[in-house]
């Protein structure tokens, strides 16, 4: 697992870090934890997607209620938790 040495900084009332390009995040929003350990798990939490053709799929009628709930069941479903060292 590769790991590097980053940066803690205050932004206003809140503490942020830095993050290294090779961590880029993929996502505007994650979730974060702290595990039995004490170490922080920062989560990325999926983009939601496909909304404007959900949308226009609905006002053509080419899809049904079941369907609809189908994909909105799997897009809040959130990816199971890796395991890892603790440092």
């Amino acid at each position: 697992m590769e790991t590097l040495t980053t940066r803690v900084f205050n932004n206003g009332n809140s503490q942020a870090v830095r993050i290294p390009a090779e961590f880029r995040l993929d996502t505007d929003r994650v979730r974060i934890s702290r595990n039995e350990a004490g170490d922080l798990v920062i989560h990325p939490l999926r983009v939601p997607r496909g909304g404007a053709l959900l949308q226009a799929l609905k006002a053509l009628g080419e899809v049904d209620d079941a369907f609809v709930a189908a994909l909105e069941a799997d897009q809040q479903d959130a990816l199971p938790m890796q395991e890892r060292e603790a440092l």
